[in-house]
């Protein structure tokens, strides 16, 4: 018989079948080995809520009433199965706008589950239904990559430009000082005869809103050229490397998802800007994320595969982001 027959090759298919469908529902009982997880040195909430919630399968949204996995991609809430008070709430130190590629499926998107986790600071909108940034570029900043992109450290020194109102003799003596240093400025600093920075300009220029987008980076340039978005201080994030399981084929592993974006940035902006210790203050913005990122890690795992690269998301398009779990332990799929 030779080795590629078709019986031999349907009785390895169905062992191999088994074999998968055995692993992934011990996924169900057995958590996640943190070794290699690049992800297991942050300082969450207790996931519990989402264990259970897995267990229990899809639940409605109590909104809209949507049987739905974790939570409603629509309406920005947790499903009946997820308590509310149960979701950790972080605090952002700034205004964070969301811009959507209509295109871009909801459930396969990340940018909700910073909606859920910081709603006071988090706005989502749909494009082309954005607002007009023009009045207020001296307060915000763009993440996306270019040639024109600065680095986290570097926002001040270039937000300068952007100043309505200048204090200071000349323009070339305003660049020279980056104006934002630290978080607080003591007033001895700002009433300095020999630097060209002031209480009122320090407020004028400081940053208050982030702008992110949210789309495939092939879906990027019809919104990246809106005329609304012209002239806004461009940022990259250039050293974090993304864990996201949709990660795009052709492109560097330093395009991040959405919420691996916002994350990073806040921890670079905390640091870089606000000159503070960083101690997990926005660690739960990737509460569901981590979670998420476990479990197919876990069934690339059971699979056979490497689980360093995380495609196997890919195997199923049509599947959203909040139906991992789904795709998981549902053996009729894999």
């Amino acid at each position: 018989m030779s080795l590629n027959s078709p019986t031999l090759l349907n009785e390895e298919n169905a062992q191999g079948a088994k074999i998968n469908t055995e692993c992934l529902e011990s996924l169900l009982q057995t958590p996640s080995s943190i070794q290699d997880n690049p992800l297991q040195q942050l300082q969450l909430a207790s996931q519990e809520v989402l264990e259970k919630a897995k267990k229990s399968g899809r639940s409605k949204c109590p909104r809209c009433n949507s049987s739905r996995m974790f939570y409603c991609y629509t309406c920005f809430v947790p499903v009946e199965t997820v308590p509310t008070k149960e979701i950790p709430t972080v605090k952002l130190p700034l205004k964070i706008d969301i811009i959507k590629h209509p295109n871009e499926t909801d459930g396969k998107s990340t940018a909700v589950h910073a909606k859920l986790l910081a709603p006071d600071d988090v706005t989502i909108y749909k494009y082309p239904c954005i607002p007009e940034y023009e009045e207020k570029r001296h307060e915000i900043a763009l993440i996306f990559p270019g040639p024109n992109s600065v680095s986290v450290k570097d926002i001040a020194f270039h937000l300068q430009k952007y100043t309505k109102k200048s204090v200071c003799s000349s323009d070339d003596d305003c660049s020279r000082e980056p104006l934002l240093k630290q978080a607080k400025i003591e007033p001895e600093e700002e009433k300095n005869p020999n630097e060209c920075i002031s209480s009122s300009r320090n407020e004028g220029t400081r940053l208050k809103k982030i702008i992110f987008i949210d789309s495939t980076w092939n879906q990027t340039n019809k919104i990246i050229t809106d005329e609304r978005l012209q002239g806004l201080l461009q940022i990259e994030l250039k050293t974090r490397k993304t864990c996201f399981w949709r990660h795009q084929k052709g492109k560097p592993d330093t395009y991040l998802s959405t919420i691996e974006a916002i994350y990073y940035f806040l921890v670079d902006y905390h640091q870089e800007i606000l000159k503070e210790s960083y101690k997990g203050q926005y660690d739960n913005l990737l509460f569901f994320f981590s979670f998420m990122y476990t479990l197919i890690k876990d069934a690339k795992c059971c699979a056979g595969k490497e689980p360093d690269v995380l495609t196997v998301m890919s195997t199923f398009p049509e599947m959203g982001v909040e139906d991992l779990t789904s795709v998981a332990v549902r053996s009729d799929l894999l």
